[in-house]
């Protein structure tokens, strides 16, 4: 037989088969539910003096049954995702042991979950029904309740025409749906973040996070900020403000909901199981937008890597009765679940990327060996993302590196030569961006490409100063210089993009930090960046022993560029 889900201790044997033979029965379309099935549920309910719920889909078949207390039921957790402009196909019909109007958690069910409808059927002293209470979303956007609440229904005009009218709520949300998919062509995502820091740092955290989802190719519908003192270990989220996030991602057409913080893999499962909508925070979408970006070899192992270890321990099932059967001799094969092999094939892979890019690092190490045996001094670009490093490189070296004006738009390192007017040559490298809070496991994945930075001889931060959160960023880079070991390294600031501020306030900003103050798409503006490189290079190698210089074929890709010596000496504009 069909299993019986919820409250059912304690339940007499002829319960249990009445309640089991529900599965048997049938309800025609256009009934919500038959008068002799709501009043055999509803003498049922009285009797067992708890709530009995169905799930009824579009076919009229009972797809479960589900017995609560006695004031809910609590509906069992299962497939409910539905398409963008789509409900699950379900609708749920229940007992109230009074005569009871829908509750909130009605509602919130309802709204959640997608359902096609929402019904209480009311009870009299006697146990038979009363009157039926119903519900359905309304499609598109509403200034009063998301919601419609049709007048209570006698036990005796259950003939509602039901599949129609699910049909017609689903075809406005169809209709909705398709136009903004047709207009834009992209996923459609709500922001959300929960945090207890001020409101100040909280929008700009949002900001950045909405530079990354247009980075990402993602269209953003709204942000929803909700600032708590201590956030749900559950849901990061309250549940009230869940339920409103499920309403109007259903009534924007939403496909995707995108947390600012990084969600553990019981938070995962809590707020996919409550709404039926797809959930990824900050980490996967930066994960997903270098995935995007990556064109090398090594850049596609190194965010694989990056993506395997982050997706690893997310990943769960609902039926884990066959794990304790999985790994060692004799657990493979048939008796293994399909999770724990899944699991079993990341760690796999894991080992197997591992290793290759154990053969990346050992072939840098060959490269930077040759490098140092001719004394070229390399110059590592860092800084956060978009604050201008691969512009910087193009202009100093005469490249066509790849640079746009958005989070993360290259991924690949690129190493240019550059030699000074003073006759000295050196090696420019341009490194990924920096971002705050970077995912432990892109560092970890891109360690053969950080790796680059121990062998510079100076760094150049470049900072945007024309983003009014440039100290934060600054602050977030030199954490990370400072994570991987690197602050004692000589490092020079370039204030990039002053031709976007005033030159009276970048020329303060510059002398306040200590930097040089330029527009990387105005090359005249880089001779006062030129002397400050020469001079800090002729510096370290004045401190350094002078290495005899081996006759051996350059192992950077490009040609030598050299930055035109200066006729007068321009003022920036």
């Amino acid at each position: 037989m069909k299993k019986i889900y919820g409250n059912t201790a304690g339940l007499k044997a002829g319960h249990i088969r009445r309640l089991e033979n529900l599965y048997r029965r049938r309800v025609p379309p256009e009934f919500l539910v038959t008068p002799e099935l709501a009043r055999d549920v509803s003498l049922l309910s009285h009797e067992i003096r708890r709530q009995i719920g169905l799930l009824v889909n579009r076919q009229g078949r009972i797809v479960t049954v589900v017995v609560g207390d006695t004031k809910k039921i609590v509906i069992p957790t299962g497939d409910y995702h539905a398409a963008p402009g789509r409900l699950n196909g379900l609708r749920c019909v229940h007992t109230h042991l009074n005569n009871d109007p829908l509750n909130p958690d009605d509602l919130s069910d309802l709204s959640l979950l997608r359902l096609d409808l929402m019904a209480a059927i009311g009870q009299s002293a006697d146990g038979l029904p009363r009157a039926v209470h119903v519900a359905h979303v309304l499609p598109g956007p509403s200034e009063r309740l998301p919601y419609r609440l049709l007048p209570p229904l006698p036990p005796a005009a259950l003939d509602i025409d039901c599949l129609a009218t699910i049909q017609a709520i689903e075809e406005e949300l169809e209709r909705l749906a398709t136009g903004h998919t047709a207009a834009t062509g992209r996923d459609r995502a709500l922001l959300v973040s929960v945090s207890s820091d001020s409101r100040r740092r909280t929008q700009d955290s949002m900001a950045e996070l909405r530079e990354l989802a247009h980075s990402a190719g993602i269209e953003v519908i709204d942000s929803v900020i909700q600032h708590r003192e201590q956030v749900d270990h559950r849901f990061l989220i309250g549940t009230g403000k869940l339920q409103e996030l499920a309403i109007h991602a259903l009534q924007e057409a939403a496909t995707i909901i995108v947390f600012d913080q990084e969600l553990n893999p019981s938070q995962i499962r809590s707020i996919t199981d409550q709404i039926a909508l797809k959930v990824i925070d900050r980490t996967q979408l930066i994960l997903d937008i270098f995935a995007q970006r990556a064109r090398s070899r090594e850049g596609k192992l190194q965010v694989e890597l990056a993506q395997l270890k982050y997706m690893l321990p997310r990943l769960v099932g609902r039926n884990t009765a066959l794990s304790r059967l999985a790994g060692g001799i004799g657990g493979r094969g048939p008796g293994e679940s399909k999770l724990e092999i899944d699991r079993r094939r990341a760690r796999e892979r894991i080992q197997r990327l591992e290793a290759a890019l154990d053969e990346v690092r050992r072939h840098r190490r060959q490269l930077r060996a040759k490098r140092n045996k001719k004394g070229l001094p390399v110059i590592s670009i860092i800084g956060y993302t978009n604050a201008g490093k691969s512009t910087l490189l193009n202009t100093l070296t005469h490249s066509r590196v790849l640079a746009e004006s958005r989070l993360f738009a290259t991924l690949d390192p690129s190493s240019r030569r550059l030699r000074f007017p003073r006759d000295i040559e050196v090696i420019v490298t341009d490194t990924v961006g920096f971002i705050r809070d970077l995912p432990r496991d892109l560092m970890v994945a891109f360690r053969a490409t950080l790796e680059e930075l121990e062998s510079a001889d100076l760094l150049l931060h470049v900072i945007d100063v024309s983003n009014p959160r440039f100290e934060d960023q600054i602050r977030s880079v030199e954490t990370i210089i400072g994570d991987l070991h690197l602050e004692h390294k000589a490092c020079l600031r370039v204030f990039n993009k002053r031709d976007l501020v005033a030159p009276e306030v970048a020329d303060n900003l510059a002398r306040l930090h200590d930097a040089v103050a330029v527009s990387a798409v105005n090359a005249p503006t880089l001779f006062p960046l030129i002397d400050r490189m020469q001079a800090a290079i002729e510096e370290i190698q004045t401190r350094q022993p002078e290495p005899t210089p081996v006759p051996e074929k350059d192992s950077v890709e490009s040609t030598r560029a050299e930055f035109p010596t200066r006729a007068r000496d321009p003022s920036p504009p």
